[in-house]
């Protein structure tokens, strides 16, 4: 084939080609030679000589489309109830058809058409002086084109009327011709599928829209009839049915784009119209803990705006309401124990039932936050709340060495679970007050069952709350390996020395920081050490001193103990007691008999401490009171119990100072409003330095949101806070506005 332009007779080459576009159109075979040779005729017209006929091709071309459209037109009309079957058969082959005339006027395209064609911003602009309202296309586009002028809008009435009841068939339970409706649907949207704007517009138009109006309609009623037949329960499995066999129907016949359009159509008719109805319903079910109606609840009021807010309102008020139940009522006996363990329960139970019936959703995961948030800190009208003090109460359980029968890792596991409940607390400074006194007491008294589990106690609660709120913690716990370590120091230091130094009894003590410590410096009572004693405390002094220049020790005699050994009676007893119930032992050294004013004498103690001590050892039998009077006057005289007798050889005079009293509890909590108020003032000074000024409202809400890690102070205590610092000259009022304040550099 020569490509040079050539003299080209248009009428006897157009024959010929017109041949071959009404066999390709119609689908019939056509030779690879025949083939071939037409689009070596489509390119001579294209180059012809001396005038190109490209645009006569194009024309006639037009026309020949033009004509078979409206041939098939009137078959379509002709085949009355077959309408959608003819119309299918037709357009399937012509869509095909119209694929190979694109091929095969593959060389039009490229070099007449699209160098004609006005670009997009041709058209924006105005630039190019063709024909706006008639660009030419491609010969492809321009069979689509054709189709949709010429065949879908001339039967758009017929066509929409037959395939909406066709598809209310479908849902009534017929079964029409899937292929058939899918394809004349897909119609609508491939005879534009080449617009690069709005692909979709024409079958957006001409089917969607009225088809969304009528499914609207359908299932409208639907609903209206399911609701008079059935309950919630039942109309919720129906809804979803219906949802899903709707679904199916989507996928079957319409185009993808129309999935979710339709679907939320039948969720507004089927579940927004009715919210009324089924929020009614929310409280029975959730409250009567029906899981499979739960389930379908949350899936239908997920899909519909403003449908789950009550749903999860509901479920937060049945949490409380369990919470409150699980908790109320508590045995004292066993109260910390049973408090968290039946938070536990409730967490445990309603998270199970979030994640397996409310697929983990988070709004309901915060609705059982808020909940439980409020169970913990529920307090009676006129009391305060008891959680902090529970839970320390609970943690101290679990790490004293009287938690029987349980291994470390049941302890640990146990404290990991107590975790979720302890971040629950707002007052989360008073938890610390007395976690940090029972401690002090495990540690000193060396009732821990684990330094390992205390450390790791410890790191939870850092973990938690951040390292500010474990600082103290970690001090403690440090000072006790720190004394460890110095204990071995001073020993070496006794027996490193030139002349060997007997200090006759074993010493060990524990050196502590006063910061750190929740300990009273100011004891109860004066005390004289007694003289076995004395030898230790002055050598420990020097060794320490000699260490550390500048610190100074305070002795806290009244926490001391020390192990006593009886060698007056038949078995070779040791009893575990404080020092002041030791030097009241010692004084029985000298003589089997003591009276009360050589007591007070010895020991230098006040009347109520040395009562208390002498009375201790009378109620285990030790030592008698030989004047038989409850009240001691200084005449009374007490004995040593010579027949003294106990089922072990080493045993432990309790004391008060082991227990907790109603007044340490009490001390605690005003230690921690004490804490607060410089906490608060820290904070307000703090804001303020960084602010400059500031009103009186944003200083309010910038201090609750420092202190929320903590504890949520309230408004008059910072108020009070506010005034202090105003004394303090730290801020001041502003001279021009009523409620702001200035910092004072």
């Amino acid at each position: 084939m020569s490509l040079k332009p050539r003299v080209v007779d248009f009428k006897e080459t157009w024959n010929k080609l017109l041949t071959t576009i009404k066999a390709v159109v119609m689908l019939d075979h056509v030779e690879r030679a025949t083939w071939n040779d037409r689009f070596s005729d489509i390119y001579a017209l294209c180059v012809a000589y001396p005038e190109p006929l490209g645009e006569r091709l194009y024309k006639e071309t037009k026309i020949f489309l033009e004509n078979h459209v409206q041939q098939l037109y009137k078959k379509v009309l002709e085949s009355e109830e077959k309408v959608l079957i003819m119309y299918h058969s037709y357009w399937e082959d012509y869509s095909k058809g119209a694929d190979y005339m694109d091929s095969l006027y593959r060389y039009l395209n490229t070099q007449f058409i699209k160098k004609n064609k006005q670009t997009e911003a041709d058209i924006q602009y105005g630039y190019g002086g063709g024909d706006i309202n008639a660009p030419l296309m491609e010969i492809g586009e321009l069979a689509l084109d054709i189709w949709r002028k010429l065949m879908i809008e001339q039967l758009q009435t017929v066509l929409l009327r037959m395939l909406l009841q066709e598809i209310r068939n479908d849902r009534c339970g017929e079964d029409p011709n899937q292929k058939v409706i899918h394809g004349v649907i897909n119609s609508f949207v491939h005879v534009e599928q080449y617009k690069k704007k709005f692909p979709l517009k024409f079958y957006q138009e001409i089917f969607e829209t009225p088809f969304l109006e009528k499914t609207g309609e359908y299932y409208k009623q639907e609903a209206s009839n399911l609701l008079q037949e059935s309950n919630c329960s039942q109309y919720m499995e129906k809804v979803l049915a219906r949802l899903k066999d709707e679904e199916v129907r989507c996928r079957k016949y319409l185009h993808p784009s129309s999935y979710t359009k339709v679907i939320h159509e039948c969720q507004q008719r089927m579940v927004a119209d009715h919210l009324q109805f089924l929020h009614g319903e929310c409280h029975t079910i959730i409250h009567q803990e029906r899981r499979e109606d739960m389930a379908n609840m949350y899936i239908l009021l997920r899909s519909v705006s403003n449908g789950l807010p009550r749903m999860i309102q509901e479920l937060q008020n049945h949490i409380l309401e369990e919470g409150l139940r699980a908790t109320s009522n508590l045995s004292l006996e066993n109260m910390p124990t049973l408090f968290v363990e039946s938070v536990l329960e409730v967490h445990s139970k309603f998270i199970q039932l979030i994640n397996t019936v409310l697929n983990g959703d988070q709004h309901f995961m915060s609705a059982l936050d808020k909940a439980l948030t409020s169970v913990v800190n529920f307090r009676e009208p006129k009391s305060v709340c008891k959680a902090p003090e529970l839970l320390a109460k609970y943690c101290d359980n679990l790490l004293k060495k009287s938690a029987k029968g349980m291994t470390e890792n049941e302890v640990e596991d146990k404290l990991t679970s107590f975790i979720t409940v302890f971040k629950y607390i707002d007052d989360k400074d008073v938890f610390q007050k007395f976690y940090a006194r029972m401690l002090a007491k495990r540690l000193i008294h060396g009732l821990s069952m684990s330094m390992d589990s205390e450390e790791a106690m410890i790191n939870k609660l850092k973990q938690a709350c951040g390292y500010e709120f474990t600082s103290k913690l970690h001090r403690m716990y440090t000072d006790m390996s720190v004394s460890a370590d110095l204990n071995n120091k001073f020993t070496n230091f006794t027996r490193g020395q030139e002349n060997f130094i007997d200090l006759g009894i074993g010493f060990q003590i524990y050196v502590l920081q006063a910061g750190a410590w929740p300990l009273t410096q100011t004891p109860s009572s004066t005390f004289a050490i007694p003289q076995e004693l004395e030898k230790s405390v002055h050598m420990f002094e020097l060794f320490y001193n000699q260490h550390f220049n500048g610190r100074k020790l305070t002795w806290l005699h009244y926490l001391c103990t020390g192990e006593v050994k009886m060698n007056y009676l038949s078995k070779p007893y040791v009893a575990m007691v404080t020092t002041y119930q030791m030097a009241v032992l010692l004084a029985f050294n000298a003589s089997e008999t003591v009276s009360y004013r050589d007591l007070q004498v010895s020991t230098q103690m006040n009347e109520k401490e040395l009562t208390k001590t002498i009375k201790s050892l009378i109620d285990v039998k030790m030592i008698n009171n030989d004047s038989n009077k409850e009240d001691f006057e200084p005449d009374c005289i007490f004995s040593l119990n010579m027949t003294f007798s106990s089922k072990r050889t080493k045993f432990k005079i309790t004391t008060s100072l082991q227990k907790d009293t109603p007044q340490e509890m009490e001390q605690t909590r005003s230690a921690v409003d004490e804490d607060r108020k410089m906490y608060l003032q820290a904070a307000i000074v703090r804001i303020m330095k960084a602010r400059r000024v500031l009103r009186h409202n944003a200083l309010i809400q910038e201090v609750l949101s420092q202190s929320r890690a903590r504890f949520t102070p309230s408004i008059s205590m910072i108020k009070k806070c506010i005034e202090v610092l105003i004394d303090k000259q730290y801020i001041e009022r502003s001279q021009t506005t009523a409620d702001e304040y200035s910092y004072v550099a």
